[in-house]
């Protein structure tokens, strides 16, 4: 895959933390409507601005840029307040809240670490074993992350797999030459929904499955010649967020015309709630707000 973003060492240096605007582009990150009725602009910035968290209090949320990350309180005037984390200076869009909202989990240097949301001195959560991991999903307890991995070699092994809060050895759920991204449990802890290739017939053709905490009864839940990404279940499990870019994207790219839609956790007809420019940035990480109304997204338009 020559556009996966989550690569060692060597991938292009644009699909990572540090990644330029193209000249007049602006980062804007919106709030709409889980129907799409209304779409509001909370903040536009002519920087790098990725990956929107709501706060469970509702109040703000927690957006990564230039490998940093930022605090954006969603009353009164816009301003993005950054989050001090020690010796860390290269976060990804990667990140997450604990379910109480006290722990900032976030990817850095192909590793996963957790720091007080106020920031401080962050803990190595991932294991030391030569995996790559990404952050994308908490357990409904807190007591879990799923993590999307690459292990290196002459060919890469992209997985999905589990690491314990407090630290420890990863259980592995699946590996192998398919590229798979976005793990992420249901509200309910019944399933772990993801993004991959497992059934692709041509490079880039993503789709959205689901299975088991166990890695059994793996399932496609999207179809169609769109190429899916990063699904993201709504705080009572009923409907899946996703964005959705054009047929034979490869990767997750930014800068291309792309959608977010939404469908019904079990099955039903799909709702394009926006189109966009935009990709790579955008949402990758579960940004719904906590009483499930709204979404929170990044657009990149070009002036």
């Amino acid at each position: 895959m020559t556009t996966i973003s989550k690569a060692p060492p060597g991938a292009n240096p644009a699909h990572g933390p540090f990644r330029p605007l193209l000249p007049g582009q602006v980062s804007q990150v919106r709030i709409i409507n889980r129907d799409g009725s209304e779409d509001r602009l909370v903040l536009e910035a002519d920087r790098l601005l990725e990956a929107p968290n709501w706060t469970p209090d509702g109040s703000a949320l927690i957006v990564n840029g230039g490998g940093h990350l930022f605090r954006l309180k969603l009353a009164g005037a816009p301003e993005l307040e950054p989050i001090a984390i020690h010796g860390i200076d290269d976060a990804n869009n990667d990140h997450l809240l604990s379910p109480d909202g006290r722990t900032l989990y976030i990817t850095a240097a192909r590793k996963v670490h957790a720091v007080p949301v106020t920031g401080g001195t962050p803990r190595q959560v991932s294991p030391e074993d030569g995996l790559a991991y990404y952050l994308h999903g908490i357990a409904p307890d807190g007591s879990e992350l799923a993590c999307a991995t690459i292990r290196p070699g002459d060919t890469l092994h992209w997985g999905i797999a589990i690491v314990p809060e407090a630290g420890g050895p990863a259980r592995q759920l699946l590996e192998g030459p398919a590229p798979v991204d976005g793990p992420e449990w249901s509200p309910d802890g019944a399933w772990i929904w993801f993004n991959g290739e497992l059934e692709a017939s041509v490079p880039g053709d993503a789709s959205l499955f689901r299975m088991r905490p166990d890695g059994s009864e793996i399932e496609r839940r999207s179809e169609g010649n769109r190429v899916d990404w990063f699904p993201h279940p709504d705080p009572a499990g009923e409907t899946i967020a996703y964005i959705s870019f054009p047929e034979g994207t490869e990767g997750h790219p930014p800068n291309l015309p792309v959608e977010l839609r939404t469908m019904p956790a079990e099955g039903g007809a799909v709702r394009t709630i926006a189109r966009f420019f935009g990709g790579q940035g955008s949402i990758n990480v579960n940004s719904w707000s906590p009483d499930g109304e709204w979404l929170a997204y990044v657009a990149y338009p070009v002036g």
